[in-house]
């Protein structure tokens, strides 16, 4: 089994986070984002992932390693220029050719998720459709797209984000497509799946499921945050082993005796935290420090950043290698 994963976007939202690191090599916890989807992937049965790269291809690379992840291939291409969500899978496809399955996975690579795929995929084969979209239930719909089904799953309207707090399913960004699909997708430009390819297949095989369970776009420093606590309490299924209750304190972290950690606290590998520091929900990424008496609270530091002694943070998002003085 095959899946497309569509990794090409800045993650502008999270800078200064992502100003030099690409959005799925970010680091969550303990591994880049983009590797919670690989082991997703491999749950359902997922054995290559061909990884469409657009921005800083070299950095994702480097994180995600060559070979193999989680037991699954890792194929990388890169775009020579912006393709949108199904102009990307068709570059995709491309430089795959025929060794491109009949039917395959597509996935928005911005999301941590454990939604069914497996039930995604036998709901597609069952109904024999041309492809099918998961569905997810949100409160708050708002930021989304809604999709309208009918009773036995057939994609009958998509609805333009309405701007209300309202329920409904919104389209959850994992699609299970027959790879004549990719005929309905001009090649070399930009052009939008949801936009431009599956409205022309509603009424003709355009299926959708439901899928109950755990979905976030990590795009905001706050979701990644939240985020980042719904791993270590549990609340998504991934393959971490937190080292206490809502914490992950890399080993090769130094702490000083009297600094106070958590609740809720993630401290990587390299960081020094000197006597009297307090860290609480914040997640200091590798090679942070902290001087003596400073606070740091809800707050992220990218890789490198120092908090001089004395300095107090609240609610900030610190830079690669920034420093942070006492006021």
């Amino acid at each position: 089994m095959q899946a497309i994963v569509l990794v090409g976007g800045e993650g502008t939202r999270l800078r200064p986070l992502t100003s030099a690191v690409p959005k799925p090599a970010l680091t969550l916890v303990d591994r880049p984002f983009l590797a919670y989807m690989i082991e997703w992937l491999a749950a359902h049965g997922v054995t290559e992932a061909v990884l469409a790269c657009g921005f800083l291809p070299d950095v994702l690379q480097e994180a995600l390693g060559e070979g193999e992840h989680a037991g699954v291939k890792l194929t990388y291409v890169t775009e020579p220029d912006r393709r949108g969500t199904a102009g990307a899978i068709r570059f995709a496809a491309d430089a795959l050719g025929d060794d491109l399955d009949e039917r395959f996975l597509a996935l928005n690579g911005d999301v941590l998720t454990d939604l069914d795929l497996t039930a995604l995929m036998d709901a597609h084969a069952e109904r024999e459709a041309r492809a099918t979209i998961a569905l997810h239930p949100v409160e708050d719909s708002a930021a989304y797209g809604l999709v309208s089904v009918d009773g036995e799953g057939g994609v009958t309207e998509f609805v333009e984000k309405t701007g209300e707090a309202v329920p409904g399913e919104v389209n959850a960004g994992a699609y299970f497509l027959e790879r004549s699909v990719l005929d309905l997708i001009p090649p070399d430009r930009e052009v939008s799946i949801e936009r431009e390819v599956f409205p022309h297949l509603v009424g003709d095989g355009l299926s959708a499921l439901r899928l109950d369970g755990y979905w976030m776009d990590i795009g905001t420093p706050a979701r990644y945050l939240q985020a980042t606590w719904d791993i270590l309490e549990g609340a998504v299924a991934t393959l971490v082993e937190p080292t206490g209750p809502g914490m992950h304190v890399d080993p090769g972290a130094e702490i000083a005796e009297s600094a106070v950690i958590g609740p809720r606290a993630v401290i990587g590998a390299g960081c020094r935290l000197e006597p009297g520091v307090e860290v609480r929900e914040s997640v200091l990424l590798d090679g942070c420090v902290a001087g003596m008496g400073a606070r740091i609270d809800r707050s992220i530091l990218s890789a490198g950043a120092e908090v001089e002694p004395g300095a107090t943070l609240e609610g900030a998002v610190v830079g690669r290698n920034e420093s942070v003085p006492a006021s």
